[in-house]
């Protein structure tokens, strides 16, 4: 029996399958009737198809048949990252990561009109954040957004989730949407920079697309430089990400880069080869570098 392909058929957003242990790791950063609906998803689904598991106290549910100690596990995990040194170069928290918040979101204040749209697109969470604080009516159309991390901020904040993307990188994601979008009016918010063809994609085969830039991404000019330890590994997370780090320290040959996605990864000097992360989200680049420091 194919469990990951289980698993993956059943399009979780709050649960993270870690295949090699065979667990599902509840985002603990959310709380709501979504997570708990998912929980409750999964548990029919394994039970219909004769999947043991055992659920822990804090929601993780465990697939090895075998007595494999979670909690061991777990507790493991927290004190590897104790000692690595980890750096993710904005101020998103994450277990076993030092934070370097090389930006800043600066929000666009805009007058739309919602109703002229049957869709909205989303690239990233800072697109719900500034919306959200612009205008609430953007709950009112369905979402179609690159990633799981930018649907449970839409579910959070009780938007519409419409589609999530398979691919998770930003061409790829255009391409999906070819014919979902198809007939329909639809709105694309965004940063002031962009590097995926998104916009171009779509009309190309003549989806009605219009573009709102609602946020910037600004260096941070309070930063202040820090030492960063030989054989770190450092997580960009964006092309300005990379842009800013060089503004403020030097490259040193012991670092590993690690990079969300495979469009960042076209933006760094030819002499850094950086690791892709399996999935476009901070935790999977923050595993990615876990894994490698092990």
């Amino acid at each position: 029996m194919d469990i990951k392909k289980i698993i993956n058929s059943l399009d979780l957003i709050y649960y993270e399958y870690d295949e090699k242990k065979k667990i599902l790791i509840r985002d603990n950063k959310y709380s709501n009737k979504f997570v708990e609906r998912e929980f409750l998803k999964i548990t029919y689904h394994l039970s219909k198809v004769n999947i043991p598991f055992e659920v822990l106290k804090n929601k993780t549910i465990s697939l090895e048949k075998t007595k494999f100690n979670i909690k061991k596990y777990l507790s493991q995990i927290i004190d590897n990252t104790k000692s690595k040194n980890i750096y993710l170069l904005n101020d998103y928290k994450i277990e076993g990561a030092k934070n370097i918040p090389l930006f800043k979101i600066k929000y666009i204040d805009k007058k739309i009109d919602f109703t002229n749209y049957d869709a909205i697109i989303f690239t990233s969470k800072n697109g719900i954040t500034a919306i959200d604080s612009i205008n609430k009516n953007w709950k009112n159309l369905p979402s179609y957004v690159i990633s799981e991390q930018t649907a449970k901020l839409v579910k959070d904040l009780n938007g519409r989730i419409e589609f999530i993307s398979k691919r998770k990188h930003g061409n790829e994601f255009a391409y999906e949407l070819l014919n979902l979008l198809k007939n329909k009016k639809v709105l694309y918010l965004r940063g002031k920079e962009i590097v995926s063809d998104l916009i171009e994609i779509l009309s190309d085969v003549k989806i009605q697309i219009k573009d709102e830039v609602i946020y910037e991404n600004c260096f941070n000019e309070e930063i202040k430089s820090v030492e960063i330890p030989k054989n770190s590994k450092i997580i960009f997370t964006s092309p300005s990400t990379i842009e800013y780090f060089f503004k403020v320290f030097k490259w040193d040959e012991s670092y590993t880069a690690i990079s969300i996605g495979k469009t960042t990864a076209q933006y760094f000097p030819k002499n850094i080869k950086p690791v892709i992360a399996e999935n476009t989200s901070f935790k999977s680049c923050v595993n990615k570098a876990l894994e490698l420091s092990a």
